[in-house]
């Protein structure tokens, strides 16, 4: 275990903590966020791809459903009359690429319940101002249209008059009550917010109408699935410095304990062997008695 001890050293111990908070999130927050919106996104176009195959019905039975019951995106009809000067603008919309306005208005179905239409979209003039925007029809219409959820209110963006128009900068149903100071009735769509009614192409006082969504599923799938490997592949990489750190220290304590090796004149066919000891050199008495022999005198 004490090779373990550099593990305890402040630049390791922050490595690790930072590579756990990181797998951390990888696993709770960011390929959930992404598989989540994947999920949704599916959701979204198979109700698309269902709507576009199913006839539409009364708007009556959407408006008598239960709250939660997912209504979105269903193709309705509706019959009544445009309320007259109920028409509003929505701010920062696009037409062919274009700065564009959504209008909408307001719609008195024949029981007396007040709906919100999407009339569709208008190019803005010089791509700053509104065109003049006629009137619907007036008398009896008959009305086909898809439900779709309101946007919300953007904090900070509030209702305001220019050039002759009441504008907003989305689509809500509890916004546009006070604006146009109507009781409008929300769709239940099955979500938090209550829905609207976006008219479909060739319908009594329809514009051009918003393009539906892609029926794309997006990236989100793939990119919940990378973040899950980057979850897998930091604690992995983590293993791997700790593996090539402990390898590297053995080396170091191996060359440090490893004998001295020269190469030996004597035996050219051997590279390396260990250093002979040097003997010790003769005494004086020692020469002086193999130079007139031991014991004599």
């Amino acid at each position: 275990m004490r090779r373990l001890t550099f593990l305890l050293r402040p630049s390791w111990l922050i490595l690790a903590v930072l590579v756990a908070a990181f797998a951390y999130l990888c696993f709770t927050v960011l390929a959930p966020w992404q598989l989540g919106k994947n999920t949704a996104t599916s959701h979204r176009n198979q109700l698309i791809a269902d709507s576009v195959r199913a006839d539409p019905v009364d708007v009556t039975t959407v408006l008598s459903g239960t709250a939660s019951e997912r209504t979105e995106w269903r193709r309705v009809t509706a019959s009544g009359s445009y309320v007259p000067d109920s028409t509003v603008l929505v701010r920062l919309r696009h037409l062919d690429g274009a700065p564009g306005y959504a209008v909408l208005a307001a719609f008195r179905l024949d029981d007396g319940q007040v709906l919100l239409v999407d009339r569709g979209l208008v190019s803005a003039v010089d791509g700053s101002r509104p065109p003049q925007v006629p009137e619907p029809p007036a008398g009896p219409q008959r009305i086909e249209a898809r439900v779709r959820m309101s946007e919300g209110v953007t904090p900070g963006k509030d209702p305001s008059v220019q050039d002759g128009y009441r504008q907003v900068y989305s689509i809500d149903t509890t916004q546009e009550t006070a604006v146009l100071q109507q009781p409008l009735t929300p769709l239940p769509t099955g979500g938090e917010r209550g829905g609207y009614l976006q008219l479909s192409e060739n319908q009594p006082g329809a514009f051009t109408p918003t393009p539906l969504p892609q029926l794309d599923a997006g990236p989100y799938l793939s990119y919940g699935l990378q973040w899950l490997a980057f979850g897998i592949m930091a604690p992995l990489g983590l293993g791997y410095f700790i593996y090539a750190e402990i390898r590297e220290r053995r080396k170091e304590k191996g060359a440090a304990t490893e004998p001295a090796r020269v190469t030996s004149p004597a035996d050219p066919a051997r590279s390396e062997q260990v250093t002979p000891a040097t003997p010790a050199a003769p005494t004086t008495e020692a020469r002086l008695a193999d130079r007139y022999g031991r014991g004599r005198g």
